[in-house]
């Protein structure tokens, strides 16, 4: 992770959803699933929604979210590329309403990750490797302290990771 919170090798496409985190330390991971349309994988459905460029009219779905500005940090596709939306030095407005150890507003103090998947589809091997990879580089450089899923933080609006997220094998994978 450079000075500017990008990370070394990977994809940068820079989404407008971000802005100016307030002072303090980044300590938590928040762990995300996300697939555009729904159920689907390998489009770019997701990437024009973080950079506001989803055509509305491509899907019956996407109504239902027209006019979102949304964004994470990162994207770790079915294949295990990383793409990074905000760099790590701005807030991404992932998280929404949330509250964690007794904080409110997560995003102000995290890191927003999404896996390409969804709540009834297990992640690829690939997916567990490249997030191992990355929270290893994301520690290295931020005091992170948790890790936690959208579910934890936002409980009665989200279920992301979801039941198909191995918490074991990627925590297992961290030591």
């Amino acid at each position: 992770i450079d000075a500017q919170g990008l990370l070394a090798g990977v994809e940068f496409i820079p989404s407008p959803n971000c802005d100016d985190r307030p002072a303090g330390p980044v300590e938590l991971l928040v762990i995300h699933n996300i697939s555009l349309p729904p159920g689907e994988f390998g489009g770019d459905g997701v990437l024009r929604l973080f950079t506001n460029t989803l055509d509305v009219a491509a899907h019956p779905y996407y109504q239902t979210i027209a006019g979102a500005r949304v964004s994470a940090h990162f994207l770790v596709r079915r294949d295990g590329r990383i793409i990074q939306f905000v760099p790590c030095t701005k807030r991404a407005w992932h998280a929404g309403e949330s509250r964690w150890q007794g904080r409110s507003c997560c995003n102000d103090f995290s890191l927003g990750i999404e896996l390409e998947g969804s709540d009834a589809v297990p992640f690829a091997d690939a997916q567990y490797d490249a997030l191992n990879q990355l929270t290893v580089a994301l520690r290295a450089a931020y005091p992170v302290c948790g890790i936690a899923g959208h579910n934890d933080i936002a409980p009665q609006r989200k279920t992301d990771p979801g039941p198909c997220f191995d918490w074991s094998r990627y925590l297992a994978g961290l030591c």
